[in-house]
């Protein structure tokens, strides 16, 4: 049986994050999600969203700075599409899975048993939310110093691939440098609920169908059939053959 976690027990979650908090409670603020509390009302505990504003604000200074110095040939334009890639909700949703936040995260019992403690925007706020208890805690540089060692492994990486052009843009200068058209978006397939629906998109160039794209938006579709194009387009030396 899977052990159960406890949040007066913070040794195991500190040696993770690699700090040892002073004030306690700042941490279990930041792993309180909202639903946990509607289940507790009568516990006097605040949920993290609040916690995780000001851990937000301290992410885009602290990542801003950092970019601002190490690329100072890059325009404006290029360091804020750069830290957005840095920061979307997957990425930070990927650092919360490796530092395993989601364990600790506290949660409604139906919140959880739909997946909650991997939904990575779940996970993606926690991030944030644990990030401002840090500041509050510490102070900025404690902060500098955990992004280091955490979300900035990735930056040299998004820049050097240029995945901090988005997948759609990437595509449209790819299809016409080579074809001298603009790629056509085609939705293809709904399925689905309206509430949760799963869209199917074909991106074509010269309408024929180079590669599909599934999302729970049409913007999501496209952006997969985009990606899927890139790859397809680079591995065969950008022909269609």
């Amino acid at each position: 049986m899977k052990k159960q976690r406890k949040m007066n027990n913070y040794e195991e979650i500190e040696a993770k994050l690699g700090i040892v908090f002073k004030d306690k409670s700042l941490l279990e603020n930041a792993l309180t999600h909202r639903s946990y509390l509607n289940e507790h009302r009568e516990l006097s505990l605040q949920n993290n969203e609040r916690i995780e504003f000001l851990g937000d604000a301290v992410l885009e200074l602290l990542i801003s700075t950092y970019l601002f110095k190490t690329y100072p040939e890059k325009p404006e334009g290029e360091l804020t599409n750069i830290r957005a890639a840095v920061v979307r909700t997957e990425s930070l949703a990927e650092e919360s899975r490796d530092l395993g936040l989601g364990e600790y995260l506290k949660m409604s019992k139906g919140e959880k048993e739909s997946g909650g403690k991997d939904k990575d925007y779940l996970l993606a706020n926690t991030f944030e939310a644990v990030l401002g208890a840090i500041y509050q805690d510490q102070g900025l540089e404690v902060c500098k110093e955990y992004i280091d060692r955490t979300l900035l492994r990735k930056v040299n990486h998004i820049v050097e691939n240029n995945l901090f052009i988005d997948p759609k843009t990437q595509a449209q200068e790819i299809i016409q440098a080579n074809f001298k058209v603009t790629p056509i978006y085609e939705v293809v397939k709904q399925e689905g609920p309206d509430h949760d629906k799963i869209f199917t998109v074909a991106l074509k160039i010269n309408n024929r169908k180079v590669a599909e794209g599934t999302g729970s938006s049409k913007q999501k579709a496209e952006e997969e059939a985009a990606k899927a194009t890139v790859e397809l387009l680079n591995k065969q030396g950008k022909s269609l053959n």
